[in-house]
């Protein structure tokens, strides 16, 4: 089997750019939910497939349809592209949606457009005609479904540019979690070419007239304003293609959906736009370079998705490549990437079904190895804000910042107490995440410029910071804090001693050993505790005091990584046996306290030890629960471990930690560092 296809996917990536242009398909049947946005809004999205004169549908609903459903007869994931199989009547028709999410590329990556390839051969060695609709409703473009939309077509010489638009916008006045952009324009674009049409029409009358006799209204709907979806009369955009399919052919047409944002964030309280704009003067410019750029980049794409599912599978398997795949796209849309007017580059995540913060450095953390794998300069886009507003901006506190706002808001820390109380905060867990990010960008991307210029302001505090509280962190926040405060945190305090060491390691490779020796003695010092006082016979404990419990220890990973050597293998050894021991049917346990564990952490756990028997046992729950799952959502990270049951959270960047497995192989780590531009 392709292991593209080896995990039935919870949903389906379809388009996935960033928090707001971000569309799935709930279901593996293309005909069994409808097109939705990631937060769960229905988007409606449909499409007809005619053969000779008989109606499918082949995406979406079409309800009120008359026509068979055609289910895909198999559907693959890539980490760029999704591509659908169907056959019906003789022929076979290929629907691929192909998002240049290429990380080691910014401005490929840059791009907000979608490019839906349809291809069509006919396969009993008959001639066939074959009509193609495809129906976009403008909902795209506003919070709710039930808002207003203006629609209207653009002048320009190479294509057909279709767009919706919000007609009341509000261009970043909100934020929030379930919530989608109400401002900027959402384009169907289509080359111009013979026997391809679009039209602005009512949904589903269209749908039916097409259905019925492959007929297109001769002219756009215009009694704009009305509301995205009106039960059935809702405006829409109608592309559609005619072929004539004779054996041995392989007719095909594309078009682009592409979204255009204006301004993308607020930065300290400055507008910022997408980072498309460093390339492009204008939107219709970017269209005509993604338009006439398809042959270069579908190329890069393929040969892009072929080798990194290669490599997955060398260091995971096939069902580890299947979920890379799976949590490729995800991981990069649940980001913003934008650069400021200064050139800063900026890759702001959302933390999607959580709290929909800004920037959240424990969100960050586990997203990190995908990025630092294909590209750190994203990495760094992230943790450079958080090191700036710690500096320079409202922060008062001696411990780091938990964020920076609530999306697409980044003006400063909203999480807990914010930027005036200690209140649930985080202290040692965001000190030990922002310490060991700076070490992991210092070492994957060979000496970093940024840590240069914190070295001895907000990292030196925030070192000093674990120095006092580190080892045994009082009653305070994890990362995990869904689980609620929890004192003497065993895997906290791995954490803080990593930290302290990743810090001597920074001094050190600038020749600053002398200033380095306190936190090496500490880290040193306090690993030796660490392993005496965490141990209970066979396991470590959850917290110091509590014997007969255990937890994940997901934090010594970086121990490994970051060539730190202060934990023995045997602890590691000991920790993958436990674990093992304790596998539940759908994945293995947070901790001891309940049944439901998370995606990231479970990975590198079962990355801990580097060996394979080690890795695969721990994952085949989890990929059981991938393909059990009854919620059909983005790809979600917390979930039950007796049950297939999903808990909350979906869409996050957080499933960038899957690919901590491929980043601990340093051959995989040299040849992706050799692709980026």
């Amino acid at each position: 089997m392709n292991s593209a296809s080896l995990l039935r996917a919870p949903a389906i990536p379809l388009v996935v750019h960033d928090p707001f242009f971000s569309y799935w398909l709930p279901s593996e049947n293309p005909t069994g939910a409808f097109v939705c946005h990631w937060t769960g809004s229905v988007n409606r999205w449909d499409g007809i497939l005619r053969v000779d004169g008989t109606p499918y549908i082949f995406l979406g609903r079409g309800i009120s349809v008359t026509g068979e459903r055609l289910n895909s007869i198999k559907n693959e994931i890539y980490p760029t592209r999704t591509i659908f199989y169907y056959e019906a009547s003789g022929i076979r028709m290929k629907v691929t949606y192909l998002t240049p999410a290429l990380p080691h590329d910014l401005e490929i990556m840059s791009r907000p457009a979608t490019y839906v390839t349809t291809e069509i051969e006919s396969i009993d060695g008959k001639a066939h005609n074959v009509e193609v609709a495809f129906f976009y409703l403008g909902s795209a473009c506003v919070d709710r479904i039930y808002n207003m939309v203006n629609w209207g077509r653009t002048d320009h010489p190479d294509c057909d540019l279709c767009y919706f638009t919000a007609a009341d916008p509000h261009m970043l006045q909100t934020c929030g979690d379930d919530q989608r952009i109400d401002w900027g324009s959402f384009y169907v674009v289509a080359p111009w070419e013979e026997n391809l049409t679009t039209r602005f029409v009512n949904e589903q009358p269209a749908m039916r007239a097409f259905a019925a006799d492959g007929s297109v209204p001769a002219i756009d709907r215009n009694d704009h304003p009305k509301q995205s979806y009106r039960n059935g009369d809702s405006p829409t955009v109608m592309i559609v293609k005619k072929f004539e399919c004779a054996p041995g052919g392989a007719p095909s047409f594309r078009h682009i959906l592409a979204y255009d944002d204006i301004y993308s964030l607020e930065y300290m309280g400055r507008k910022v736009k997408s980072a498309w704009h460093k390339y492009e003067p204008d939107f219709t410019t970017l269209l005509s370079q993604v338009a006439a750029d398809y042959t270069r980049v579908n190329a890069l794409c393929e040969e892009y998705d072929v080798e990194f599912m290669a490599d997955a599978e060398k260091v995971g398997g096939e069902k580890y490549a299947a979920l890379c795949a799976l949590s490729f796209r995800q991981a990069i849309a649940a980001h913003k990437l934008a650069f400021t007017k200064e050139g800063q580059l900026l890759f702001f995540s959302k933390e999607n079904f959580s709290n929909g913060c800004i920037a959240t450095v424990d969100v960050t953390y586990p997203s990190a190895p995908l990025f630092l794998l294909t590209n750190p300069a994203l990495l760094r886009g992230m943790v450079e804000p958080l090191l700036e507003y710690a500096e320079k901006g409202a922060w008062k506190f001696d411990f780091a910042p938990h964020d920076l706002g609530t999306y697409p808001l980044a003006n400063g820390q909203v999480y807990g107490g914010g930027e005036e109380s200690e209140a649930r905060q985080m202290p040692v867990e965001e000190c030990g995440n922002l310490l060991l990010l700076a070490a992991m960008l210092d070492q994957y991307d060979g000496g970093d410029p940024m840590v240069d210029k914190y070295l001895d302001t907000v990292l030196k505090k925030w070192a000093d910071y674990l120095l006092e509280f580190g080892f045994d962190p009082a009653d305070q926040l994890c990362t995990d804090d869904f689980a609620g405060k929890l004192a003497h945190n065993v895997n906290l305090s791995a954490k803080a001693i990593l930290a302290l060491a990743a810090y001597a390691k920074l001094l050190r490779s600038r020749d600053r050993a002398a200033d380095a020796a306190p936190y090496r003695s500490a880290a040193e010092g306090w690993a030796k505790r660490w392993v005496e006082e965490a141990a209970d016979g066979d396991h470590t404990k959850l917290t110091f005091d509590a014997p007969g419990t255990w937890s994940q220890k997901y934090n010594l990973i970086w121990d490994r990584l970051l060539g730190l050597g202060l934990f023995p293998a045997e602890v590691l050894d000991k920790e993958a046996a436990w674990y093992r021991s304790k596998l539940n049917a759908y994945g293995l346990p947070l901790d001891s306290r309940r049944t439901y564990t998370k995606l990231d952490w479970t990975v590198w756990c079962a990355t801990l030890t580097g060996k394979k028997d080690d890795f695969d046992a721990i994952m085949e729950p989890t990929y059981r629960w991938i393909n059990e799952t009854p919620k059909r959502v983005p790809l979600g990270d917390w979930n039950e471990t007796v049950t297939p049951d999903h808990i909350k959270f979906q869409a996050r960047s957080v499933v960038g930690g899957v690919f901590i497995t491929m980043l601990a192989d340093p051959e995989l780590c040299a040849k992706y560092r050799k692709l980026i531009k």
